[in-house]
């Protein structure tokens, strides 16, 4: 029996040092690490209203629907899309008649609510949700397509919009993974900015 215990002390030895080590000291070093050099990414990118409440992530799509503001990407995160704590696809293939019948309907809304003519293409992302369905970005050419309708209903030039839309233009993923894109949030943000708005809604 006592042969069998000292067996036995070895291994808890090492299950002491790998739970302090990686169940304490490690998780400890890589969040002082976040904290120390990435705090605004460690705490999720946060934007916050002047009263202190949360607005929202830069890294999660949220809805707009204003014509004051740009438009995300569809989402199928949820019940009602944008749900955080709920990201999916649509799970959707390409052969799926339901899918086909939101594509004609998004396509038409699109269409219809930035006042574009019949030979105008619609950028993919403009009526297709992403595979998480809380992508915070659309690409240039989708929000380019939009521009006349923010700038009408801000009473500002198209030229204006367009210039802040080059401002925040981001390019792909260590230049290499993406397209060149623009992070919605942080685009009706600096649109409140410029024209004193109350806020996102």
């Amino acid at each position: 029996m006592k042969a069998f215990f000292s067996s036995l002390k070895p291994a808890f030895i090492s299950l002491a040092l790998l739970t302090l080590l990686l169940g304490i000291i490690y998780p400890l070093f890589v969040y002082g690490i976040g904290q120390l050099f990435f705090h605004r990414e460690a705490n999720g990118s946060l934007f916050f209203y002047q009263n202190g409440k949360v607005l929202g992530s830069e890294w999660i799509g949220q809805n707009f629907t204003k014509p004051e503001y740009f438009h995300p990407r569809p989402s199928s995160a949820g019940d009602k899309g944008y749900d955080a704590a709920n990201s999916s696809g649509s799970n959707f293939g390409p052969t799926s008649q339901k899918l086909a019948d939101a594509m004609h309907q998004r396509i038409s809304s699109y269409r219809s609510e930035n006042k574009l003519e019949s030979d105008i293409t619609i950028p993919a992302d403009a009526v297709t949700a992403s595979g998480s369905g809380l992508d915070p970005h659309i690409g240039i050419a989708n929000a380019l397509l939009q521009t006349s309708r923010v700038a009408a209903a801000r009473n500002l030039s198209e030229e204006a919009v367009k210039n802040l839309i080059e401002e925040y233009r981001e390019g792909p993923t260590w230049g290499i993974f993406g397209e060149n894109r623009v992070n919605v949030l942080r685009l009706n943000l600096a649109l409140d900015k410029i024209t004193s708005s109350k806020g996102p809604s």
